[in-house]
């Protein structure tokens, strides 16, 4: 009885210490070698890069960011799609994002600015496409009461803004177009309207999209003014004709005034990748995502200037990439916006 009694005591503590030693063993981590760790880092770098697409934006302050970034939120999905926003140094700029960074896709640009690298970058315009036009950028002449006219600008103080926004790459260059030598300004435009203010300045230029708070709800004195740009044949490579009205700014123009000016076409546009590339492809698929999906901007939550965009509105000197107009070729597409 006390050997059968050993016996089993025995053959149940090598049992116990069978499973003790094969739950050891389970929750041990599993070692791969060298080659399997590799495959599998191999593997998820190319799931999480097989659909990435870079997208310039500008200055983190800016509206085009915003517009980027409001752009990931809806064309993006697990897998399938991951649109990266990225911040630069302005919208002007992002054609030097778009020719030359590395990881870089699409951007936001302004079309003007295209004419900084027609010299240096022959037929740039076959390089860069359009996808979609977002908004105008309206230009804004805004004087002291004694200025009367684009002419008695010369020779005076004139405020673009600071480097890397819209105005101060656009305005000089409007500038040049219209042969206006002015002391040209690089300052933030909240201190030179104080400044204005006080007849220390005498103009201020903005490129953006009206109406521009600073207008809409500063002071001014009887007097301040906008001066009108007419559309012509200077302006017929990047630019768009357009006019600021009452609606804008009741308490500077006259009801039922209208005063002309010009705007700056803000695009996204994409590199002119090679047909079957894998990069051609990834913005393809923006491509699909992004208007198919147009809707989803445009509803409440998302920035007011969506329900401008209309797919179908042309830009000035560039052609479409393919697969948007193929897109807009589909009998079943449907475009929203304001017909241009």
């Amino acid at each position: 009885m006390r050997m059968s009694f050993i016996k089993l005591s025995s053959t149940m503590a090598v049992a116990v210490l069978g499973l003790q030693l094969t739950a050891n063993a389970q929750s041990l981590p599993t070692r791969e070698t060298p080659a399997a760790a590799r495959k599998a880092d191999t593997a998820a770098k190319e799931r999480i890069n097989a659909w990435t697409v870079g997208l310039a934006g500008g200055l983190i302050e800016g509206a085009p960011l915003r517009l980027a970034a409001e752009m990931a939120r809806v064309a993006n999905e697990e897998d399938k799609l991951h649109v990266l926003p990225i911040v630069t140094r302005g919208a002007t700029e992002n054609v030097n994002s778009l020719l030359y960074l590395r990881g870089v896709d699409a951007a936001i640009i302004n079309t003007d600015a295209l004419d900084e690298y027609k010299a240096q970058v022959p037929f740039i315009e076959r390089r860069i496409v359009y996808v979609l036009s977002l908004f105008p950028s309206e230009l804004h002449i805004f004087v002291r009461p004694e200025i009367r006219s684009l002419e008695e600008l010369k020779g005076k103080k004139v405020n673009f803004n600071t480097q890397g926004t819209a105005a101060a790459y656009s305005g000089p260059l409007i500038f040049s177009r219209l042969g206006l030598s002015v002391e040209k300004m690089f300052i933030p435009h909240q201190v030179a309207l104080e400044q204005m203010k006080r007849g220390d300045v005498s103009a201020v230029v903005f490129v953006t999209s009206k109406p521009v708070d600073a207008f809409l709800k500063g002071r001014w004195d009887p007097g301040f003014k906008f001066l009108a740009v007419e559309y012509n044949a200077k302006f017929e490579d990047y630019y768009l004709p357009s006019s600021i009205d009452s609606t804008d700014y009741p308490s500077l123009v006259p009801k039922g005034e209208r005063i002309a000016t010009i705007a700056v076409p803000t695009v996204l546009a994409a590199y002119n990748w090679p047909q079957q590339s894998d990069r051609y492809r990834r913005v393809a698929r923006l491509v699909d995502h992004l208007f198919s999906r147009l809707d989803r901007l445009q509803s409440p939550g998302f920035d007011p200037k969506w329900k401008e965009v209309n797919l179908r509105a042309r830009v000035p000197s560039l052609e479409r990439f393919r697969p948007a107009q193929e897109w807009l070729d589909r009998p079943q597409a449907v475009t929203a916006g304001p017909s241009q």
